[in-house]
């Protein structure tokens, strides 16, 4: 039997089904008391479900319709009622005779940055006033933003919202919401806050300029991987909304705009305006000329090799607590910012977890020229220490030291575009080079037409079994060239000394790897 023109709760009459998702169908309805236009939603769980599951599922809509109600602004919503029909909750909305933004979006089609901003405008506000009402969204995605008649955005579909004073609904390790736009911390099972909404109003955002979310792949698991520790693709469409689309999908929520922050850089990239107002508690020094380009996508100090391929888990959270303060920033300053941010723990989490299943070729190992005990600091270099590495070695003076793991250590030049990152991997396989081949199939289907291999082949280091592989790349500007060494004890600790740097200037930065190699210190020297 059709559900059309059935009445519901005495009150409202089923007109038309307009929309119709996983677990809930949207119906137009008409309000025959005041006589008005409604959508009202009504859940069609699955029948596998369990009796607990589904009262979980029921008080999960009742829990909508309360957190949707306490929110009340214009770029929100609004709630009407919410009724039973049958023992099962609905929610009675205003209707909107308007187009999703995923609807919009449809087939690859995009936004100007402009339009974008403002329709980022609009979510931002709607945003700000759930946050400050207790409430988190956690589906904040095109489907559920509303483009509406004069220039309305309307931010719908609390249905997994949270409110402070409210205990999860999910069972352990359930994840709720759309992978595309899941914030990094959620991926990897912690609290989400209210900066992993402006998480996914980025990627949002992202999809809007680009016409395709930031971080898809093949699979959901994959695509949830990409996530947790790879870098966003290019931006190539966003104009003056890059540097603030780069701030919002950082992995680290404590480093991402505020709603405030965020609100004003999209009224200026509305108005045209080239920079930005950001908050400057990572590096934001502008670079030369073009240097942000090539952060995209070769992330300056480094190519950003996913795991993926080597069966790996996402990465480590590291949070810390920094007082917000405001800098204007330009677009290649913030772009090369945020690709500082995130390389070294991409680095870390790929050669941590990449294991031993390499299958790569072995060639007949050969001696380093380092000397078997670490060298005397040269001239225009000072000693570093990294306590949670327990290494020290050797870098340039005027190097910066960018963010540090307990897995990984980094250090850039003052052009941002050379750097070397020192990482480790615990425990070590057989040789450093099985997982150099795991981490070089990933990198191929990053640099599908520039990764070029120049070497990768087993040798020794002071002892111990070691690898080294040398590669060029292209970023979206200009080549780059890199070079690994690998070396440790099968069972025990792996250490990794990498530096990228532009090719055309590789004559310069190389000595840079062969002190910091000859000046390296492990425990025991």
């Amino acid at each position: 039997m059709s559900d059309q023109g059935r009445l519901v709760a005495g009150r409202y009459r089923l007109i038309e089904q307009i929309g119709r998702g996983g677990m809930g169908t949207v119906w137009r309805a008409e309000d025959e008391v005041l006589g008005r236009p409604v959508a009202l939603k009504r859940l069609h769980p699955r029948p596998e479900l369990s009796d607990d599951e589904r009262a979980t599922l029921y008080e999960r809509t009742r829990r909508e319709a309360r957190s949707a109600a306490r929110v009340v602004h214009p770029h929100v919503v609004v709630v009407h009622d919410v009724v039973d029909d049958d023992g099962q909750p609905c929610i009675v909305m205003e209707h909107l005779a308007a187009d999703t933004l995923a609807e919009v979006l449809k087939g690859g089609r995009t936004l100007t940055p402009q339009e974008a901003a403002g329709v980022g405008l609009g979510m931002v506000g709607a945003l700000r006033a759930a946050h400050a009402a207790g409430v988190l969204h956690r589906d904040v995605k095109p489907g559920n933003v509303m483009l509406g008649p004069a220039d309305r955005v309307v931010l719908t579909d609390f249905g997994i919202a949270t409110t402070a004073d409210t205990t999860t609904l999910t069972r352990t390790g359930e994840m709720v919401g759309s992978i595309d736009y899941m914030a990094p911390e959620r991926i990897r099972g912690l609290r989400p806050g209210p900066a992993s909404d402006l998480w996914s109003l980025g990627a949002t955002l992202y999809q809007a300029l680009e016409g395709r979310p930031p971080f898809r792949r093949a699979t959901p698991m994959e695509t949830a991987y990409a996530i947790a520790v790879d870098p966003p693709a290019p931006m190539k469409r966003a104009g003056p909304l890059e540097p603030l689309v780069a701030a919002l999908l950082l992995k680290d929520p404590d480093e991402r705009p505020s709603a405030e922050d965020t609100e004003q850089a999209l009224l200026a990239a509305r108005a045209g305006d080239t920079t930005v107002v950001l908050p400057s508690g990572r590096p934001a020094k502008p670079g030369p000329d073009g240097a942000g380009e090539d952060y995209d996508r070769a992330s300056g100090t480094a190519p950003v090799p996913s795991a993926a391929a080597a069966g790996t888990g996402g990465g480590r959270e590291r949070r810390r607590g920094r007082g917000r303060r405001r800098a204007v920033v330009t677009t290649t300053a913030a772009v090369a910012a945020a690709a500082v941010a995130v390389t070294g723990a991409v680095y870390a989490t790929a050669h941590r977890h990449a294991g031993t299943s390499g299958t790569g070729a072995r060639t007949k190992p050969r001696a380093t020229a380092a000397s078997a005990t670490p060298a005397a600091v040269p001239a225009g270099y000072h000693r570093v220490e990294v306590k949670e590495l327990g290494v020290s070695f050797a870098v340039p003076d005027g190097w910066r030291a960018g963010k540090r793991t307990a897995d990984q250590a980094l250090f850039t030049d003052r052009t941002g575009l050379a750097g070397i990152t020192i990482g480790t991997v615990d425990p070590a396989g057989a040789n450093p080079e099985s997982h150099f081949t795991d981490i070089e199939a990933n990198t191929k289907v990053n640099y599908p037409t520039s990764y070029r291999r120049l070497r990768m082949q087993q040798t020794g280091f002071r002892g111990r079994p070691a690898a080294v592989w040398e590669f060029t790349f292209k970023g979206r500007v200009r080549l780059f060239r890199a070079i690994d060494l690998g070396f440790g004890r099968e069972g025990g600790r792996e250490y990794d000394i990498y530096l990228s740097a532009p090719d055309a200037q590789w004559d310069t930065y190389r000595p840079v790897f062969d002190t910091v190699r000859d000046t390296f210190t492990t425990p025991g020297h």
